[in-house]
């Protein structure tokens, strides 16, 4: 059983991305609307592919659910390949707009050639922002129940995390896992380091089989024996798969709320009927 405070409300989040391109706003709009009418604690938008520090479209969406709810949106924020003047850009239309809250992430390193910019890690885009910024953003980050893939070994890893901690972060969401016992081995090892912010569980439900091997080779997380028998099963039938995938999504959350979790943060893959299944199937336990 996790130790958390049982007076404090388990919070329910989804994630989303922006459209690659601008004429496709119109379908992201529909999508921020009907997950709005699920009533989640926040909605995190992404950088979209690559995360790009420019062309994305980050702020323009947490601007869309501002004007259709009172949801908080939190921004995601990469710093690879970003000089100061670069993240200050995007802080100060943050902070024009009254989005106050932020997810601070490294990003993804570029695939060739060095890391050009002022930033290597997240922990110092999270210094940045408080000192620049006093008082100005509630700042999140990312942690990895698993280990970072790049993360020689998963101390190294809680010793990067405690730093994100250290230097201002009030909150970690995790990485998408599939097996809850290495997050609740996670939590305890962040609970040895002292590291006592709330932390969400990231949940991916697997709906079809073409987003699992790219999925996992991106996260480094392991599937158990259970879903791949799923997989393997369903993994060619769209209509079963989905049901398959949102089952065993459900019955994560369901563990992880009777466990103590602080919070869960769908991964909703901009699928309107998966999230409404899914909340429909949870929304008495919180």
């Amino acid at each position: 059983m996790i130790k958390r405070d049982n007076n404090k409300k388990q919070s329910y989040s989804f994630e989303i991305f922006p459209p690659k391109k601008t004429s496709n706003f119109s379908s992201v709009a529909d999508v921020i609307t009907n997950l709005c009418e699920l009533q989640p604690s926040y909605i995190s938008v992404t950088y979209g592919a690559g995360g790009s520090i420019r062309n994305n479209h980050t702020v323009e969406l947490c601007k869309m659910i501002k004007s259709v709810s009172d949801i908080p949106p939190v921004a995601h924020l990469t710093c690879v390949g970003a000089n100061y003047s670069d993240i200050d850009e995007i802080l100060e239309q943050l902070e024009l707009n009254g989005i106050k809250n932020v997810l601070a992430l490294r990003g993804d390193l570029p695939q060739e050639g060095k890391v050009e910019g002022d930033f290597l890690y997240a922990s110092e885009l999270v210094k940045y922002i408080n000192i620049k910024y006093p008082n100005e953003f509630n700042i999140s980050c990312a942690c990895y129940p698993t280990g970072h893939i790049e993360s020689p070994t998963q101390k190294d890893d809680i010793f990067n995390l405690r730093n994100k901690v250290n230097q201002g972060a009030k909150e970690l969401i995790t990485q998408m896992f599939f097996d809850n016992n290495e997050f609740y081995k996670f939590y305890e090892l962040c609970d040895i380091a002292q590291i006592n912010v709330p932390i969400s569980a990231g949940i991916m439900p697997l709906t079809n089989i073409r987003q699992i091997n790219r999925i996992i080779s991106m996260s480094g997380a392991t599937l158990p024996s259970t879903l791949n028998k799923s997989i393997a099963k369903y993994g060619e039938n769209d209509h079963a798969m989905m049901d398959a995938g949102i089952a065993f999504a459900t019955q994560q959350i369901i563990d992880l709320l009777a466990n103590g979790v602080d919070g869960i943060h769908l991964y909703t893959m901009n699928n309107v009927e998966v999230a409404k299944r899914i909340t429909e199937n949870v929304k008495s336990l919180f």
